[in-house]
């Protein structure tokens, strides 16, 4: 029989060549990059078995400088017969990943969505947590290794933890959503900006902004008229958080925060609550990018309470070395805040105490 005597083929989706031929890669490709990650898998596992068995039997208690002169020895003939990814760095590598996660539990699911190259920029970080952050964030927004280090090296999660440390028990801004200070040097501004220069420097680079505000975020609208008893009143940007299933007020002031922004904030807020607000959504939250945060003063005035957070931005980025500095100072005197807080009668204990900062480490280096 042929083909044109097969009823089956002579159905409307047979006869179109072009959707025949989409259909079938679309399997191909789906089936490979299962295979792929498959593979992954697999080898981040044999890492890890290979790291814990140096660990636990090569290295164990007073064996160490021995053992590690056996581990040289081992990298040399393991290249021999297996290739470059058996010398000594990355076998130390999966000792390092080893010892840091014992668990083969906890590792099967991260080594199901990432890369042993993922691993790699991760391994460098002192904190579990840090870690878990960053892993997290690779696997939810598919970041590949570069995009990775990036976050690392712009310090994600140390500034997460700065935005933490402002919240206390009774805070309505809900923990792990911003950041604080936000990097802004993506948009490109030049000295002497306006906030309309700034305003129109974020929908420009809407992609950007939203990969540094965070994950989940959607942008609703710019200059969000309300209006009330004949007033006008306009909103700088308007965001949808779709995990969270609640509008952001982002309002964008340059120079120092003032304490009548609360104020301002307070009304837009209440203002979206009742007109905007959806069946089914949480209460708007608000936050307030400033040039310069003056965290004393906020932590005065309690705004978390009242579902307003407020954060600085940079508009450039200073050195690395300058930046981490600043970033350390920032989250020292949030700590010592924290500190205070905890000191009086109804101290909050909420914050935890991390060491989390990176150690040096060299750029690149599976490259």
């Amino acid at each position: 029989m042929s083909n044109d005597d097969n009823p089956a083929l002579r159905q409307p989706g047979f006869t179109d060549e072009p959707k025949i031929f989409n259909h079938i890669t679309a399997i191909i490709e789906n089936r490979k990059s299962r295979a792929a990650a498959h593979a992954n898998c697999e080898v981040t596992l044999m890492y890890w078995e290979i790291g814990k068995y140096i660990s636990s039997v090569i290295l164990e208690g007073d064996r160490g400088e021995y053992g590690k002169q056996i581990v040289v020895t081992l990298a040399q003939q393991l290249q021999v017969k297996y290739g470059s990814s058996f010398d000594y760095t990355n076998i130390h590598r999966m000792v390092q990943f080893a010892k840091r996660f014992p668990d083969i539990e906890i590792v099967v699911p991260l080594a199901q969505q990432l890369s042993w190259s993922h691993f790699i920029a991760l391994l460098p970080l002192k904190s579990n947590e840090a870690f878990i952050y960053y892993a997290q964030e690779a696997i939810s927004r598919r970041l590949g290794k570069r995009e990775l280090r990036k976050q690392i090296a712009r310090k994600a999660f140390e500034r997460k933890e700065i935005a933490n440390a402002e919240l206390t028990k009774q805070a309505v801004v809900p923990f792990n959503l911003f950041k604080d200070p936000y990097l802004l040097d993506v948009l490109g501004l030049k000295d002497n900006f306006l906030e309309a220069d700034l305003e129109k420097a974020i929908l420009v680079e809407m992609e950007k902004f939203i990969l540094e505000f965070g994950h989940g975020f959607s942008f609703v609208e710019r200059q969000k008229r309300m209006t009330m008893d004949g007033d006008d009143f306009r909103l700088d940007l308007l965001f949808y958080h779709r995990d969270l299933k609640r509008l952001v007020a982002v309002e964008l002031k340059l120079g120092k925060f003032k304490p009548y922004y609360k104020g301002q904030m307070e009304f837009y807020l209440r203002w979206l609550n009742k007109y905007e607000r959806r069946e089914g959504e949480n209460a708007p939250i608000g936050l307030i990018l400033c040039t310069e945060a003056s965290r004393d003063q906020i932590e005065l005035m309690e705004m978390d309470k009242v579902g307003i957070a407020v954060a600085e931005y940079w508009t450039a980025l200073p050195p690395k070395v300058e930046f981490e500095r600043k970033i350390k100072e920032i989250y020292a005197e949030a700590q010592e805040r924290l500190e205070r807080r905890k000191s009086l009668p109804d101290g909050d204990g909420t914050p935890r105490q991390i060491d989390y900062f990176l150690e040096s480490d060299k750029d690149d280096e599976d490259e």
